[in-house]
């Protein structure tokens, strides 16, 4: 019994550290994605391959050989004068190894070389891009669940507010002071203040929930780091469009990608001109064989290998004279690649420069949203705390103190909601500087 009762309870303590929270922070949670993403694991693997297509382009350079051997039995008869037939057994054997190596063809395999290592260069900046894009996106998540979190204090308090107040109102009206009425109202606005406690814990849950999702690990026990992001100040502004604006068309993957798509784009061309160059190849051959029959004599196995040798050598020179038009088409169609390629790139500019310039706009009505949305708290702040003095005096009834209240929880939620919207946005516009998003 006593070693039943030791076994449950350290079932029962593993069970608990099991279930102990980890208090993620910010870089936590960003490195950890960048291990663990699977689209990150998939880009991996494709680099893996672009690096393989290396290899195999290398190879083009160096010689082809093979070897052959064969084997064969024959069983039948055979007449060996008029009227005079017998069994034969025939044994043939014959070996053989050629070797072939490309001189020239019209620089193609340079230029199958010179397209794989580009591929490669572009899948490291693809590569580069998810992790850029993906860190942002684990930065925007994490910043959610502080902001549902200091929702849900403010929601925390109010209900802690409500609470006092309920208990107030029920000393006033047990006094005879205030009507029973009164008591009513307080607790309707305690019941819709246990409410809005309710959505606000679900909505930090649902942000919690979607960072976890998000790094691809277990919800249970999964907490954050409470940082303080700081207030929204002109000084985390940037006075200037066009400093973002150049690092961007500098630093961004976009952009780098789009220009070697444009380079793969003229290898193409250069490809495709190869078409009309000739191509010129050498190849040797060494063969040999042996021969053996139960109806004759005949030299030994190596004595015939050693007789039957044979070498052959050739030179294949191809020259493209009509191809039925295939390898103009083929320019053509890699020169209108290359144009194509050019205009993506123009695209890519546009479009950066586009999501900046907005990032920026965006930036900077949410500061102002900010400094007003302070002025508004400050406002009614002051607002109700006259009203709360007005109220206690028996100036001012249960509904107007509460019409109050509403409106100074409306400008600590604008308050919250402008102060991480400007935050966010800034980081946006460090990240296309080129900056490491910390707090």
């Amino acid at each position: 019994m006593k070693q039943v009762l030791t076994f449950f309870m350290a079932f029962v303590i593993s069970f608990s550290f099991s279930q102990e929270k980890k208090v993620w922070d910010l870089q936590e949670c960003i490195d950890y994605a960048y291990e663990n993403n699977i689209a990150i694991k998939q880009g991996e693997n494709s680099l893996l391959t672009n690096e393989q297509d290396i290899k195999a382009s290398k190879g083009n350079f160096l010689p082809s050989l093979s070897a052959n051997a064969n084997q064969s039995l024959s069983l039948g008869t055979v007449e060996l004068y008029p009227g005079n037939f017998a069994d034969r057994t025939f044994h043939s054997t014959s070996f053989g190894i050629n070797v072939s190596q490309n001189v020239f063809s019209g620089f193609r395999n340079k230029l199958i070389y010179e397209q794989s290592k580009l591929g490669l260069e572009k899948g490291n900046l693809e590569q580069g891009k998810l992790i850029d894009d993906i860190g942002l996106f684990v930065v925007n998540t994490y910043l959610n669940i502080l902001f549902n979190k200091e929702n849900l204090d403010i929601a925390k308090a109010q209900y802690a507010f409500s609470e006092k107040q309920l208990k107030q109102v029920q000393d006033l009206v047990e006094s005879g002071v205030q009507p029973k009425a009164n008591l009513f109202d307080a607790e309707a606005t305690l019941s819709n203040d246990a409410q809005k406690v309710t959505i606000a814990e679900n909505n930090h849950d649902l942000s919690l929930l979607q960072l976890a999702q998000l790094l691809q690990i277990p919800y249970i026990g999964f907490d954050v780091e409470v940082v303080d992001v700081g207030t929204p100040s002109a000084s985390m502004m940037y006075d200037d469009i066009s400093l973002i604006l150049s690092e961007a068309f500098e630093r961004r993957n976009e952009i780098r990608i789009a220009e070697k798509d444009i380079e793969s784009a003229q290898l193409g061309v250069d490809l495709s001109k190869s078409g009309y160059y000739p191509n010129v190849s050498l190849g040797y051959g060494f063969n040999t064989g042996a021969n053996f029959s139960n109806l004759n004599s005949s030299n030994s196995f190596f004595q015939q290998i050693n007789d039957n040798k044979g070498h052959g050598f050739n030179l294949n020179v191809g020259i493209p004279i009509f191809s039925r038009f295939q390898n103009k088409t083929s320019v053509a169609k890699s020169k209108i690649q290359v144009e194509n390629s050019k205009l993506s790139l123009e695209q890519a500019k546009l479009d950066l420069e586009s999501t900046i310039q907005n990032a920026y706009t965006d930036a900077q009505a949410a500061l102002k949203t900010y400094v007003a949305a302070e002025k508004s708290l400050t406002s009614q702040q002051l607002a109700f705390d006259n009203s709360l003095e007005r109220y206690n005096i028996g100036a001012l009834n249960n509904f107007e103190l509460e019409q109050a209240r509403i409106r100074l929880i409306n400008a600590e939620s604008s308050l919250i909601n402008a102060k991480y919207d400007f935050v966010f946005k800034t980081k946006v516009l460090d990240f296309y500087v080129g900056k490491t998003i910390t707090f």
